[in-house]
């Protein structure tokens, strides 16, 4: 399922996640790649000295765990972002929980990343129970990372110091992890390393413990991976959400209507026709303006300004579109939610939707399946959904948005729902399709 090659080394910045269960030792791996890496200060590495237990063990989680709440209890609260570069490129970590209860953070940190690290403490599972059984919360974070479409997957078997380095029980691992990975669809890259975190064990160096591993250590592989932005820079998919409506002034001889947001997808150039949505019309692209000023092309990624031949009626949450654009403006999804909050779904009011820069009301018509990620099986009969569900649902909202499907654009098939009485991201949405 791998096809790493360690002759290619990419260069653009690495978005990657940890993610696995309470205790499997995310912190601390990530404390000791920066710690063998050498990408920490004076006064962190100070810190780390004064962490030792009995003036031996390091306590590597001091360096994510930055709340006191986390100290105290010993586990990831809030997701962490931590900053470091190898001579090959740039990372940028997110450390996320494993705790069920704090599985939105776990989403918000792997809903940008390229790549996810996810753990399995060794000395959690039971070898005697055949087949071999994967901790809950690592098929919950598998089942989101393929929902997410995080490209490439990185298994890290930790703590195989306390098992002795045994071959055999990590093949094991690596086979029910496959047969997760089958059983959730997951198409993603997946690479598997024996690692000791606390140890250092193929962290950043290659260890003599485990000389029947053949692969590479855990950091040339997120060094070797590509970043995989699935942008579209073709002009066809111009994709243009309005974020706000520039009037310099009032002077009739210079009355300047810029119209300013990000590209999300695709190219525009000046002379282009473009199509505003929800309202249909056609219009001409006549000036485009950036940080660098007046340019004549732009494209996805880059905050722009954009001038039209005429004056046409656009606000924010608007869209301008390629001309021939097959993106349509929709009223009917069908979504997979991830839900966050406390209280279930109840599909009797209604919800507030943010999709890009528009907010609309959005009302939950049926629950099609729920995920019982204990079973792996799809549940039809369940009406709702509660806090870390997964599930399948169809949605109706109050005007339609202009949007693709998740797997076509992440910018532009996301969205949030919010409890219009609390104002609680109650779950995070990626589109399906449409009705």
């Amino acid at each position: 399922m791998s096809n790493f090659n360690p002759n290619v080394t990419k260069y653009a910045p690495l978005r990657f996640i940890t993610a696995g269960s309470v205790d499997d030792g995310k912190s601390t791996l990530i404390g000791r790649l920066l710690y063998d890496s050498k990408a920490l200060l004076s006064d962190q590495l100070l810190s780390l000295d004064k962490s030792k237990n009995n003036g031996e063990v390091i306590d590597f989680s001091i360096l994510t765990d930055g709340l006191q709440a986390e100290r105290e209890q010993g586990i990831t609260i809030d997701v962490a972002y931590r900053y470091f570069s190898t001579a090959k490129r740039k990372f940028i970590i997110a450390d996320t929980p494993g705790h069920e209860q704090y599985t939105r953070n776990m989403v918000t940190g792997a809903s940008t990343a390229n790549a996810a690290v996810v753990l399995i403490d060794a000395t959690q599972l039971d070898f005697k129970q055949l087949p071999l059984q994967l901790l809950p919360q690592t098929k919950r974070h598998s089942a989101i990372l393929k929902h997410l479409n995080c490209p490439h997957i990185l298994v890290a078997v930790n703590k195989m110091d306390l098992l002795g380095f045994e071959q055999a029980k990590f093949e094991a691992i690596c086979a029910a992890y496959r047969t997760l990975a089958l059983q959730l669809g997951l198409q993603q890259d997946i690479h598997f390393i024996p690692v000791s975190a606390l140890q250092g064990d193929n962290i950043v160096h290659a260890s003599a413990n485990t000389p029947w591993y053949q692969g590479e250590p855990l950091l040339s592989i997120l060094e070797a991976l590509p970043s995989n932005e699935h942008v579209a820079l073709d002009a066809s998919h111009f994709h243009f959400p309005v974020q706000l409506v520039q009037r310099l002034d009032s002077d009739k001889q210079d009355d300047f209507r810029g119209y300013q947001g990000r590209i999300e997808a695709g190219s525009v150039k000046v002379g282009d026709q473009v199509r505003i949505e929800p309202a249909g019309r056609i219009s001409t692209v006549s000036k485009i303006f950036s940080s660098n000023g007046s340019v004549a092309t732009a494209q996805a990624g880059e905050q722009v300004t954009i001038r039209l031949s005429d004056d046409i009626d656009i606000s924010r949450g608007d869209t301008l579109l390629a001309v021939d654009s097959g993106t349509q403006a929709n009223k009917k999804l069908r979504a997979t939610l991830c839900w966050f909050d406390e209280r279930a779904l109840n599909p009797a009011r209604k919800y507030l939707l943010k999709h890009s820069t528009q907010t609309v009301f959005a009302k939950i018509n049926k629950v099609e399946q729920v995920l019982d990620v204990h079973t792996l099986s799809k549940v039809s009969e369940s009406h709702s959904l509660n806090m870390n569900d997964l599930g399948e649902v169809q949605l109706s909202l109050q005007k339609p948005i202009c949007c693709t499907r998740y797997q076509d654009n992440i910018a532009t098939g996301s969205f949030i729902l919010i409890d219009e009485a609390t104002y609680h991201t109650v779950a995070a949405g990626m589109i399906l399709d449409f009705e």
